[in-house]
This record gives structure tokens, C-alpha cells and sequence, in this order.
């Protein structure tokens, strides 16, 4: 099976599981799976969460995304139990597809080896 169809059907099988357990089926976006990475991350699931903190769970979830990829490295946890992340490389000029490829292999590869997917 080629690569980038390897792609779709496993970002298809997160997608799916995701809307169905958090949007009665709905499907989810990008930053909806991005977002819901960032929470499981941070695993402080019973608490709302202001604007501000929401884009933080959202870079969180990237930080954590891309550091298999070499971007990022954990470095540490703060007094309220937040990750926080040092850039180990710039990310390289992206277009917006590209980015968006990028971030559904990392999402993909993730749920691989938390083994929700196959």
C-alpha cells in the first residue's frame, strides 16, 4: 500500500474514534485533533479551559506532535503542571498543505504508538 494512502486511512480511523467519542459523529478538523492531543497531554481533562489556555493546549499538542520529528524536546513541567518544550530546530518553510500533511502524519504516528490505532 502506498505511503500517502497509508496516510489517509489511518488519519480516517482517528478522525472517526475522535468525532465519535467527542462529537457524536460529527467529524473533527485539524485543530479539533490538535486540540484534543493537547488535552490528553496536559491531563487535566474536568476543567474549562480560557481562550489563551486553549491555544497553549493547542501548542502543547505540536510541541509533543512534532518531537519525535526532532523539532521539539519535553524540557519541563511548570508549578500548574503544564509541559513546556525547547525548539531543538526550525521547523523548515511550509506551504499550508504541507503543513497540514505534516501535522496528520505526527497525529497519526502518535495514536500508533499510544496503540489506539493500528
Amino acid at each position: 500500500m502506498a505511503r500517502d494512502e497509508q496516510l489517509k486511512i489511518r488519519w480516517e480511523a482517528v478522525v472517526k474514534l475522535l468525532s465519535d467519542r467527542f462529537a457524536d459523529g460529527e467529524p473533527l478538523d485539524l485543530d479539533a485533533v490538535i486540540y484534543l492531543v493537547g488535552l490528553q497531554e496536559l491531563g487535566q481533562l474536568h476543567r474549562k479551559f480560557k481562550k489563551d489556555e486553549k491555544l497553549n493546549l493547542m501548542h502543547i499538542a505540536i510541541c509533543r506532535l512534532l518531537e519525535p520529528f526532532g523539532y521539539y524536546e519535553f524540557d519541563y513541567f511548570d508549578k500548574d503542571g503544564w509541559p513546556h518544550y525547547k525548539i531543538l530546530e526550525q521547523l523548515p518553510p511550509l506551504k499550508a498543505g504541507e503543513q497540514s500533511v505534516l501535522m496528520k502524519e505526527a497525529i497519526v504516528q502518535y495514536f500508533l504508538e499510544k496503540e489506539v490505532i493500528e
